[in-house]
């Protein structure tokens, strides 16, 4: 029970506390964040022609594998203290599996209790051998000389023991993306799409689904206090309709107030996990602006900590697709209509851009691309569940959206972040229907579709070359520079994708 790890974590895991709102703060170590880089996936027959072989899937041998495994049990077994918890990955009965956590930290089973679907008395007496287990010894170092590690960090999965094994990383959220890794494989054999994407229903029962790189506004948008939250993160899209895999949010911390958020300010309370903030030691109240120990300060809370959470977490086919980017080169127009050819050649990009550091004084930005918004989780190649989303998407008539939440009138250092303001009104203007009503031009380079008005927002800001502050000339280099960087990237991919979807990209 909480109560009961919340006990054990505070007697016997040194830097554990009771914060002011009731959560348990809790330190992950030396990491602070994933090691994608210490990732690995075992080659064995059953599932080796199906993985996406490469820097995001690298390859681990059985071998070595079982080495991991024998270290990391030998490990758990001379604590004096295991936990166990056993519970679900999707909320529809007919896709979940059960998935079982064995470790050596309270810290990681209060966790992993909020973030899978917590089972009934009834599902758990029933429950029976799971479909996937965690063995996570992350306190214990994997051996740097096991063949195929670099490093004393190892998060390996095994698709044909149905096992994943963590060592030398405390960081927990190593297990809640290593099971939506876990699904991202299996869900798709069965015929299902995974997707690294929130979801909301409004309250005729339409849902939305967000997808969107940190940063772009998906945790924000998706919280939307007139339509239902299914969820922030991992969804599944079946026959049926979706399904979140989760049974809790994992958001991030940083400069979180009440005002900006109170919804994820709400549900840090008795029951959350927060890693790695800083407290007031005296009065253990937590300062979400400092920084000190990451930038990557998290809370882990069941859903229905979440007020208007759709219980049990499930909803129908979607009606819209929504692709988030925040482009701070500040040619993307903030709203576009996407063809389904221009879904699947956006979704394969997976762009946002990132502000370049300023140590070497810096400031022009960097386009970022992560395959199906979500490159580091997939496990099949990106056209697969591209091809799956276009299917979906044309069995159920579903529409989507480009909608740029970075900036305009110029680049970062010129122009303006756009309004968030701006961005809630293009969504309010998809949802009620007016968006699709609308009369639309077609954008130059990229080819896409922009609405020439939208309620609530100035109509120069709908079309990036109206609002550019420079000359002609420095928007169309601009425009032209970021087709090219969207062209290089999709070399990657245009050996698997359809001539359709490569005829969807921009023309430089």
């Amino acid at each position: 029970s909480v109560p009961v790890l919340y006990e054990e974590a505070l007697a016997h895991e040194k830097g554990t506390a009771l914060t002011s709102q009731g959560a348990l703060a809790l330190n992950s170590g030396e990491k602070k964040g994933r090691s994608p880089k210490d990732k690995r996936i075992v080659d064995e027959p059953g599932s080796s022609q199906n993985v996406w072989w490469g820097p995001v899937n690298i390859k681990m041998s059985e071998a070595s594998f079982m080495v991991n495994r024998e270290r990391a049990i030998d490990y758990l077994n001379t604590r004096e203290r295991l936990y166990v918890f056993d519970g679900f990955a999707g909320w529809d009965p007919k896709h979940r599996i059960k998935v079982r956590i064995v470790c050596a930290r309270a810290y990681h089973a209060l966790f992993m209790r909020n973030m899978l679907i917590r089972p009934s008395a009834e599902d758990l007496a029933n429950f029976g051998e799971p479909d996937f287990t965690v063995f996570n010894a992350g306190q214990f170092p994997a051996n740097r000389y096991t063949t195929g590690m670099t490093s004393t960090t190892s998060v390996s999965v095994n698709f044909a023991r149905r096992e994943m094994v963590i060592l030398g990383t405390q960081y927990a959220g190593e297990m809640k993306k290593g099971i939506f890794t876990v699904m991202h494989y299996l869900m798709p054999k069965a015929g299902v799409l995974s997707l690294h994407s929130s979801a909301n229903e409004g309250p005729a029962g339409d849902v939305s689904l967000f997808f969107g790189l940190s940063g772009t506004g998906k945790t924000t948008l998706s919280a939307d206090p007139h339509r239902f939250l299914i969820g922030d993160d991992e969804h599944c899209w079946s026959d049926d309709g979706i399904f979140n895999v989760e049974g809790g949010c994992y958001a991030k911390c940083i400069d979180l107030s009440a005002d900006k958020e109170p919804e994820i300010y709400g549900a840090i309370r008795f029951g959350s996990v927060v890693e790695n903030v800083v407290y007031d030691l005296g009065s253990r109240e937590i300062d979400y602006a400092d920084s000190t120990l990451t930038e990557n300060t998290r809370c882990a809370y069941p859903i229905e900590f979440i007020p208007n959470a759709k219980l049990p977490c499930l909803g129908g086919h979607p009606k819209n697709i929504i692709l988030l980017t925040c482009d701070a080169f500040g040619v993307l127009p903030p709203v576009a209509k996407l063809s389904p050819s221009q879904v699947s050649y956006h979704f394969i990009s997976g762009y946002t851009a990132k502000i370049a550091g300023t140590e070497d004084g810096v400031t022009e930005p960097q386009a970022t691309f992560s395959a199906c918004f979500g490159a580091p989780f997939l496990v099949w190649h990106p056209t697969k569940y591209a091809s799956m989303l276009a299917e979906k998407m044309e069995q159920h008539q579903a529409s989507a959206w480009l909608i740029n939440t970075g900036w305009n009138g110029g680049a970062y250092g010129t122009g303006k972040r756009i309004s968030l303001k701006y961005s809630r009104a293009i969504i309010d203007a998809i949802h009620s229907g007016e968006l699709a009503a609308a009369e639309y031009e077609t954008y130059p380079v990229f080819g896409l579709q922009i609405p020439r008005a939208a309620k609530g927002v100035p109509p120069e800001v709908l079309n990036p070359a109206k609002s550019w502050l420079g000359t002609k000339e420095s928007f169309d280099a601009t425009l032209k520079k970021l087709a090219r960087l969207f062209n290089d990237n999709f070399k990657a991919f245009a050996d698997k994708a359809s001539p359709e979807v490569i005829a969807a990209g921009p023309v430089a």
